[in-house]
């Protein structure tokens, strides 16, 4: 699955989603990079990015630094990146699937426990875009 390169569209003025987390083709944006582009498994991670961000404060998660380069921390915080989105554009209105979600925080946050460091988006923004370009994702342009 793939969606449009720079310059066919309103793809980067979106963000590459709309406001349902899919993009204008009603494509939602996939749980896995590998398929991707190499400007969109920037735009990916750099989504994730913002997610773990957020799902760090939100759920008081206890991320460790490098968790971009651990592919099962990575898939577990986009899933579940994925699943708070869903209860928080009211696509689900399941309150026993939320409650379902916040119980299976701590087997969550105990797959993420791997590595030295907490992670500190200051400290280790620079360290993930090197990873990201070693693993072939290509920023944006004049990023």
């Amino acid at each position: 699955m793939s969606w449009p390169e720079s310059g066919d569209g309103s793809w980067e003025e979106s963000g590459g989603r709309d406001a349902d987390g899919a993009d204008p083709d009603g494509h939602r944006w996939p749980l896995n990079w590998a398929e991707l582009y190499p400007r969109e498994r920037w735009l990916w991670f750099e989504q994730l990015w913002s997610d773990v961000c957020m799902l760090g404060r939100r759920f008081r998660l206890s991320i460790r630094s490098g968790w971009w380069e651990d592919q099962i921390q990575v898939e577990t915080l986009a899933a579940l990146a994925a699943w708070v989105e869903r209860y928080d554009s009211g696509e689900w209105d399941d309150p026993p699937g939320k409650l379902a979600l916040l119980y299976d925080l701590e087997r969550v946050a105990a797959m993420l426990r791997d590595g030295n460091q907490p992670f500190d988006p200051e400290r280790d923004r620079r360290a993930f875009a090197r990873y990201l370009i070693g693993i072939g994702c290509q920023p944006p342009a004049g990023s």
